[in-house]
């Protein structure tokens, strides 16, 4: 069967689906490679303001690597750090992506999984969504470039008990620890994902941009400088930023155009 990461598109809505028919959408290197490849086209694209990552079906949003694929194509140290920087390059691609991003999480999302998930700027998940990676049973680590999205995301104490206790986590478990944005019936979860892509697209796309910019800059833990902070109020030569105070006092749904 094929493994394909599938690019559909919705207005300014496009979606990518992990498919990997007959085993849980698990993520072979040749479906980290499509993944990469389509965030890096997505990125540039004007016309889209969120980017929606699910898996196929209702059963997994990825249940982990292939590991059949292991066996041969990270046999030694040279094929494992080329393999797992291919792996990091994807996971970095939907980090750095300047659009929203939205995990829609139904059923399991391990290992690989869970790291896509978790560089993810919001996470819907079902009340049936499983959560962690379960790698210390199979004598294997996780790539130090593969857990620096989850690290951020959940702190050091989340990763620490998923890591060492090996332990699948139900949807409120994740919920609790700061894994998931929102969880919701598993019937609700679809659509409460794309309302979520649609509220945001509702907003100024240069603005989702800035505001990702921005946090990922004050995380580093580092003052603005003045040239920086100066560099905050670029929205005050946006077309965007005057058609928005403009919508608003004329009690109107604002057009923003991304510029």
């Amino acid at each position: 069967m094929m493994t394909t990461v599938d690019l559909t598109r919705d207005g300014e809505i496009a979606t990518l689906t992990l498919n990997n028919p007959g085993k849980l959408n698990a993520i072979n290197l040749d479906m980290w490679l499509q993944l990469a490849e389509n965030m890096a086209s997505l990125s540039v694209d004007r016309d889209i303001r969120c980017i929606v990552l699910r898996g196929a079906g209702n059963e997994a949003f990825a249940a982990g690597g292939d590991l059949e694929e292991f066996v041969t194509a990270r046999a030694t140290l040279e094929q494992a750090l080329h393999y797992h920087c291919q792996v990091a390059a994807a996971l970095n691609s939907i980090a750095d992506c300047p659009h929203p991003t939205v995990a829609l999480i139904q059923g399991a999302c391990i290992g690989g999984g869970l790291e896509i998930a978790g560089v993810c700027d919001l996470r819907i998940c079902n009340e049936s969504a499983r959560f962690g990676a379960p790698i210390n049973r199979l004598g294997f680590s996780m790539y130090p470039g593969e857990m620096e999205g989850l690290l951020k995301l959940a702190g050091a104490a989340v990763m620490k008990e998923i890591l060492l206790e090996g332990r699948i986590l139900n949807a409120g478990e994740a919920y609790e620890k700061g894994l998931v944005t929102r969880v919701v019936p598993d019937a609700q979860v679809a659509d409460e994902a794309y309302a979520t892509a649609r509220r945001i697209c509702a907003g100024a796309p240069l603005v989702a941009g800035w505001h990702k910019q921005w946090i990922r800059r004050l995380q580093s833990g580092r003052p603005l400088n003045d040239e920086e902070k100066a560099a905050s109020f670029a929205f005050l030569d946006t077309e965007d930023y005057r058609e928005g105070l403009a919508a608003f006092l004329e009690k109107r749904k604002p057009a923003f155009k991304a510029c």
